[in-house]
């Protein structure tokens, strides 16, 4: 089968690789769309991942072929990826927090091989239904919102609360599209390009700024809450810079939401955290029930698809050309890949 191979920072080749063997608790899905992913963006164009590797994580498909040992799923079965395998043991699994289970890898390490390509092998466990009615371009959107409402419950967000949203990619833009959902009515965006600009405006956000609009007191001032702070701001975009002007934007107990994946470490001030009992919290992966969460709003009709998703799928030979077009700011949606 032809699969888009990682092979060093900036290059991917497609290659003829094995249709990977089913085991006795597997299912081999033929891949019908799977997004580009933030994280993918981090693995090839930054050279984070491990060559021979294929990525590509937010995928649907069709049920090929079953294990001897798979009941739940049949041929034709059309179905959602969903999260990777937990021990389901551990002190964390076990107060319903999986995506902190203690027996998980660290991302990025060891070889992958994800669902840019024609098949997908993955666990019986880890596939979850395609709803009925719902848009194959929709489900796409499954693991992305997932993350995105994740973020979005680590802030403990509510109603009546102002949100400033820092980064409209992907995550950003179905973050600020889920909060509208939710029934958030002050959903702000603070993003550097036109088009993403744009995208925000689309998805539902009431306010969107420049990131350099943002008024960011010095150290010397370290209580001072700027005009129209917010009580929860969601970082998605993993810059040190954004990290350390979100902090400058909440009231007093507000919550700082770190959803974007970097390497640049910013730069706290320790005392504007003290003086204003503000939090600063992480959000990794997914909700116990992440999943489950994500289609049933999908599902609903409530978020602006036709904004969300770009318009032009790409084939496998496409995959690296779209990734720059989304590291680079002139693509604004989830770009899909139709392998």
């Amino acid at each position: 089968m032809p699969a888009a191979v990682f092979k060093a920072a900036g290059e991917i080749q497609v290659e003829q690789v094995p249709v990977p063997e089913v085991g006795a608790d597997d299912v081999l899905v033929a891949i019908e769309l799977c997004g580009i992913c933030g994280s993918d963006l981090h693995m090839v164009l930054e050279g984070w991942g491990v060559p021979g590797s294929w990525h590509g994580h937010e995928w649907i498909g069709t049920v090929t072929e079953v294990g001897d040992g798979v009941t739940t799923w049949k041929p034709g079965d059309v179905v959602v990826g969903g999260p990777g395998l937990r021990c389901g043991e551990c002190r964390m699994c076990k107060a319903n927090r999986p995506s902190l289970c203690e027996a998980s890898g660290t991302p990025g390490i060891g070889m992958e091989h994800g669902a840019f390509a024609t098949y997908k092998l993955a666990s019986a466990a880890q596939v979850l239904a395609m709803p009925d009615g719902l848009d194959p371009r929709a489900a796409a959107l499954a693991e992305p919102l997932s993350v995105a409402l994740h973020g979005i419950h680590q802030g403990n967000t509510k109603p009546s609360d102002s949100v400033l949203v820092l980064g409209a990619g992907p995550i950003g833009a179905l973050s600020i599209a889920a909060l509208r959902a939710m029934g958030v009515d002050d959903v702000r965006c603070a993003e550097p390009s036109p088009s993403r600009q744009e995208l925000a405006t689309n998805v539902g956000a009431t306010r969107v700024i420049h990131p350099e609009d943002l008024e960011v007191p010095t150290m010397a001032e370290p209580a001072r809450i700027v005009d129209d702070a917010v009580d929860v701001v969601l970082e998605c975009s993993g810059k040190a810079k954004a990290m350390e002007a979100g902090l400058a934007q909440l009231v007093k107990a507000g919550t700082l939401v770190l959803v974007g994946a970097g390497i640049e470490r910013p730069r706290f001030d320790p005392n504007r955290i003290l003086l204003n009992e503000l939090v600063i919290t992480g959000a990794n992966t997914y909700d116990h029930d992440g999943f489950e969460q994500a289609l049933a709003l999908l599902a609903s009709s409530q978020l602006p698809i036709e904004h969300l998703v770009e318009a032009e799928e790409v084939p496998l030979d496409g995959v690296l050309d779209a990734m720059r077009g989304l590291a680079e700011g002139r693509t604004a949606g989830k770009v899909l890949v139709r392998p």
